[in-house]
């Protein structure tokens, strides 16, 4: 390849003329601030600064060593290649486009995550980073708005053959949507709109596009990424044509001929119960479809989310909050069992309580999706049941996707791993650098912990609300633009003890309000060493209203103890087994965790367990690890052998260390589980 260097790289910005928002720096990562159908809107990005504590520790990881190796990975044309095609693409280089056809969408989540780290650390370089690359990105872009790499290179190679849209697989539409959400961000912390001019031309040339494309050249919406970026598109700039493309494309899903749940359009949204389909493009579509009822209060949307939200939570998530069972799949509710009708569904939402544990898929951006769609949930109600939901997911099944140290990764998110599995799996398994064919779950991630603050705190007409749990300063106004600062100390996850002390606080009376996770029982909760005679409800906030000043002192209590869990018996891979939770952390067993010689498989708990938890360290991160007994059932080799009888003598006692499920191979290869049998 051949570098072309041009006179200047920077292009000229056309200045579109929309009522941007005069908050531009003071807005929520999602801005439902002026949604009318949303009770609640996150504070402003920035507001949140972490002092100590677990946030604390991955945040730094994430600035010091997330965004720089994803950084350098992505401007690595031999290992990556992501930012050469647009280089590519911009004219800037010459030769092919390399990747998948979601590789520019990659990047964008990262330019999204590097813009969310620069709204706390307002660090220079960053900004620069991000200014050099939006540079490039501009002169790719076509004058139409238009901008996708594969085939804008391909235009550049053979003109007049490319064509935009031809492949429904080519995630055009996905790439433009993670583009938008990315150009917001970045104009929120930045206060420049270079890359949300560039998301403004790219949603007008869809606008243009879905206005003369048939319904079945709308089937292109996969992985509808876009349906938030239009949203948030549309809160941050007041253009009312956005709103009218989101509504339009919930309704053009119901005129597609032959769809499939792959792609969650074989039925109308409308007619659509149950959580169906390649689990990220489900969990992505319900998000936005979310961010258009917050705007529109269209019940008939509300109605679906509602139930497909009770359907995949009650029927279809792990226990770590994971979502999409199968590696490969077929369509429950095609129209015909025989052979060439069923559907292939990749990533699948099975049946319900269809959740292996050694095959499971769990894809980290499906976990991811998860998040978001359960973090519109909760704006649109304030019900804590969503921030529960989002709180298991966030420290389980996407914590897990990323090792510890911020430089590896898993693509799939499995509840058990073995070496002697016989089958080769779709995702081998183990830590890697680089996952060549489909990195999108790497960005996803990091711009998920860099976002982790916007997520903590909510605001309402009423008050304040306390999602999340973790060592932080907040520095923000309430709704009617009185200041509001507190200092929060607590050791969470591991400790169940958070106390916020209020520094600045209005003259006038509003709530705060404290969130009591469904996991926890017997909570406590004083103001001034005072106890607070509410009933504390798990799954419920508990408001309290007065006149607070600076220096009052909220102390909440929250009982951790180590808890068996069950499932469903119609979960008929985990029954007469359990999963072992502290708090909103699940745990699992490690072959590092056994004496040894001892097997993972081999471990039974009794039913009245003694693990107890105690601080460790693995690399450079502290948690708590699970200490105590389990029994050993020996049952020799397993060679030639599918069925033995039971032995009959009484198990032996081992001592077991159990490790949080998001810290799992870090500590090299080895066997692992979530569930083991229970001896009661």
């Amino acid at each position: 390849m051949k570098k072309i260097l041009p006179h200047s790289i920077f292009p000229v910005i056309f200045l579109l003329p929309f009522a941007f928002s005069s908050q531009a720096q003071q807005s929520a990562l999602v801005n439902t601030g002026n949604s009318a159908h949303a009770v609640l809107q996150g504070v402003n990005l920035g507001d949140v600064q972490w002092t100590t504590g677990f946030w604390a520790e991955r945040y730094a990881v994430c600035r010091d060593s997330m965004v720089p190796h994803l950084w350098e990975t992505y401007n690595d044309a031999h290992l990556s290649h992501a930012f050469t095609n647009f280089e590519i693409a911009a004219g800037l280089d010459t030769g092919s486009h390399s990747g998948p056809p979601f590789h520019d969408g990659d990047f964008y989540k990262l330019l999204e995550g590097v813009a969310s780290l620069y709204a706390v650390t307002k660090d220079p370089k960053l900004d620069a980073m991000m200014d050099k690359a939006i540079a490039v990105i501009a002169r790719a872009q076509r004058p139409d708005g238009y901008i996708h790499t594969p085939v804008l290179i391909a235009e550049h190679r053979n003109p007049g053959q490319a064509k935009a849209f031809e492949d429904r697989l080519n995630f055009e539409t996905y790439n433009m949507g993670h583009l938008m959400t990315a150009g917001c961000v970045h104009y929120r912390t930045t206060g420049k709109k270079s890359l949300l001019n560039l998301a403004i031309k790219a949603a007008d040339y869809l606008d243009s596009f879905y206005k003369r494309s048939s319904p079945e050249l709308a089937r292109n919406a996969i992985c509808p990424s876009h349906y938030m970026g239009i949203i948030e598109l549309y809160r941050t700039t007041h253009n009312p044509e956005y709103l009218r493309l989101a509504k339009d494309l919930i309704n053009i899903r119901g005129l597609v001929s032959n769809g499939t749940d792959d792609n969650q359009d074989r039925i109308p949204f409308r007619q659509q119960t149950t959580a169906m389909g390649h689990a990220v493009r489900a969990n992505y579509l319900y998000a936005g479809v979310a961010d258009v009822y917050a705007e529109t209060g269209d019940d008939s949307l509300w109605y679906c989310l509602d139930r497909i939200w009770q359907d995949m939570v009650y029927k279809k998530m792990y226990v770590t909050g994971g979502c999409g069972a199968l590696y490969d799949g077929v369509s429950p509710d095609g129209v015909s069992y025989s052979p060439p009708h069923i559907q292939e569904v990749h990533q699948a939402y099975g049946r319900d309580y269809q959740l292996p544990n050694m095959t499971a898929h769990n894809e980290t951006c499906a976990n991811i999706g998860n998040l978001l769609w359960n973090w519109r949930m909760l704006q649109v109600t304030g019900d804590a049941k969503y921030a529960d939901v989002l709180e298991l997911a966030l420290y389980n099944s996407i914590l897990s996707g990323i090792s510890l140290d911020g430089n590896s990764f898993f693509y799939t998110n499995p509840l058990s791993a073995s070496a002697a599995f016989p089958y080769q799996l779709r995702w081998s398994g183990g830590r890697v650098k680089y996952i060549k064919l489909s990195n999108c779950c790497p960005p996803n991630i990091v711009r998920t912990i860099a976002e982790v603050p916007g997520y903590m705190y909510s605001l309402s007409t009423k008050g304040l609300w306390l999602n999340l749990y973790g060592g932080n300063r907040l520095s923000t106004r309430l709704s009617d633009g009185t200041a509001l600062q507190l200092l929060e100390e607590t050791n969470y996850p591991w400790d169940g003890k958070i106390t916020v002390r209020l520094e600045k606080a209005p003259a006038t009376e509003f709530s705060i309000f404290m969130r009591i996770p469904g996991w926890c029982h017997q909570a406590q909760l004083q103001v001034n060493g005072q106890a607070i005679k509410t009933m504390l409800s798990p799954g419920q906030y508990v408001p309290m209203k007065r006149r607070w000043k600076a220096g009052d002192i909220i102390t909440l209590q929250l009982p951790m103890p180590v808890t068996l869990v069950e499932a469903n018996p119609l979960v008929e891979e985990t029954r007469n087994q359990v999963a072992v939770k502290r708090g909103p952390v699940v745990y699992c067993l490690e072959s590092a965790g056994l004496p040894q010689q001892a097997a993972v498989f081999n471990i039974a708990l009794p039913a009245k367990t003694d693990l107890q938890p105690a601080f460790t360290t693995i690399g450079n991160s502290r948690m708590v690890e699970l200490d105590g007994h389990a029994r050993l059932i020996d049952n020799g080799s397993w060679k030639n052998s599918l069925y033995k009888e039971l032995p009959q003598g009484p198990p032996a006692s081992i001592p077991v260390k159990l490790v949080p499920y998001y810290a799992w191979a870090n500590r090299g290869a080895g066997d692992m589980t979530v569930w083991m049998p229970v001896m009661r």
